[in-house]
């Protein structure tokens, strides 16, 4: 399902225009991005959890050379699907 696939069907279910779909879902992206740029989790129950992980540095190999390299520390955005999801799906 793409973007706009997505915002079609939230349109068609909650029974408003497209526009007021599409804002809704920039702002709802919008809220998760900031939360977790303050590190903090955002739980959905019943859906699930965007977190922050940290992932430690690591040595890599570059895959054309065969030379070893160093990959930087860094946080990475997690999603941890809930109970009522899982099974869902």
């Amino acid at each position: 399902m793409t973007k706009a696939e997505l915002i079609s069907q939230m349109a068609e279910d909650a029974e408003m225009t497209k526009t007021a779909a599409a804002k809704a879902l920039e702002a709802f992206t919008g809220a998760v991005k900031d939360a977790l740029k303050k590190g903090e989790k955002v739980t959905l129950v019943g859906f699930g959890t965007f977190s922050v992980s940290k992932r430690k540095a690591r040595k890599g190999r570059n895959p054309r050379t065969g030379k070893e390299i160093k990959i930087p520390a860094k946080n990475v955005p997690k999603f941890t699907p809930g109970k009522a999801f899982k099974d869902a799906v």
